[in-house]
């Protein structure tokens, strides 16, 4: 089982090119880093980054898939080579996503899924709360989105299921806030999921790594050759990677553990972060290229998958990226294989 990594680039002026069979990165005519191509899955370049157009054209031709990112971490474009898989598959998910009852199936699964890890997330901070309010307060929340699930069997459509998945969001989001250590919490205070721009520091640190997260979960769906943009929970829209939305649901937990990792041990902190006009609030400097760092750290742990029964990084999967045993799941689900 391969496991291949993702190439973040987050210095400004960075300048990427191709150098027999790695990629050599630049700045201000310095080279800062070889990497050779084999050993990368996805190059993902946020900000003000170039490339030559010898390496786009190989990084194409080698299916490197190549994310370009604005400097907060937002999706501006994707390059990739020839759409590669089994179109049979995608013409399957096309079909089954007019089934309402199986969509409703899979929506309600990946709801499940979420509020499954996020309600952890909440117990393992009642567990390690130094403040008996905090655990009780967190507790509570954590019996809230029990209730959210026994709730989910009841819903018979979407409307009805994403009524429940907000609810229970709402609800998790609002304890969040008694899992980050008590003399962060003013730095780190959220009044609920903001994006667009994030107005906080919180929701500035979550949007970089569910940017980072959604970038992963694409690339997963792509090597099981499935269509990333006709999903099931999420509704349908030009230009919105509805499944990959759907998947990256589940993991969302993961995501969350490492920004309060983070912000309780202190490696990010105040003044990692810059507020601009009109109130947006982004993660800024060197901060960017710890949270990267850290976030291809935690994607190494190794977690016992359900079905395999094995110890696979998170990561890991057969196919060539991370997260492509995720994904072919979901293939399988379809009742087709992929190529």
């Amino acid at each position: 089982m391969q496991l291949l990594n993702t190439l973040y680039v987050t210095t400004p002026e960075s300048y990427l090119h191709l150098d027999n069979d790695t990629v050599r990165i630049e700045v201000d005519r310095e080279t800062r880093l070889r990497v050779p191509l084999h050993h990368v899955g996805t190059v993902v370049c946020f900000g003000n980054v170039m490339l030559s157009t010898p390496l786009m054209h190989r990084l194409a031709d080698s299916g490197i898939g190549l994310v370009l990112l604005d400097g907060n971490g937002r999706f501006k474009a994707r390059l990739e080579g020839p759409v590669s898989g089994n179109v049979l598959l995608r013409q399957a998910q096309h079909e089954r996503s007019r089934d309402s009852a199986f969509t409703l199936g899979i929506a309600r699964c990946c709801v499940a899924g979420k509020i499954k890890n996020a309600r952890q997330v909440l117990l393992r901070g009642a567990r390690e709360a130094k403040d008996a309010a905090d655990g009780a307060s967190l507790g509570r929340s954590a019996d809230d989105l029990a209730a959210a699930l026994r709730a989910l069997p009841g819903a018979t459509n979407l409307d009805m299921l994403r009524g429940l998945e907000g609810e229970a969001a709402r609800q998790y989001f609002s304890g969040l806030n008694r899992v980050v250590r008590l003399d962060a919490r003013a730095t780190f205070q959220m009044d609920g999921r903001t994006r667009r721009p994030p107005r906080d520091r919180m929701n500035a640190l979550l949007s970089f790594l569910y940017s980072m997260l959604m970038n992963d979960c694409r690339s997963a769906l792509e090597a099981a050759g499935l269509d990333p943009q006709v999903g099931f929970l999420h509704a349908l829209r030009p230009g919105r990677a509805a499944l990959a939305l759907d998947l990256m649901e589940e993991f969302r937990a993961i995501a969350d553990r490492l920004a309060l990792t983070l912000i309780n041990r202190g490696q990010i902190g105040a003044g990692d972060f810059v507020e601009r006009e009109g109130g947006a609030v982004l993660l800024e400097g060197d901060a960017r290229k710890a949270v990267v760092v850290a976030w291809q750290e935690r994607k190494q742990e190794e977690l016992t998958h359900p079905l395999l029964e094995q110890a696979i990084p998170l990561a890991s999967y057969p196919s060539s990226r991370p997260g492509c045993w995720h994904a072919a799941c979901a293939a399988k689900r379809l009742n087709t294989c992929p190529s």
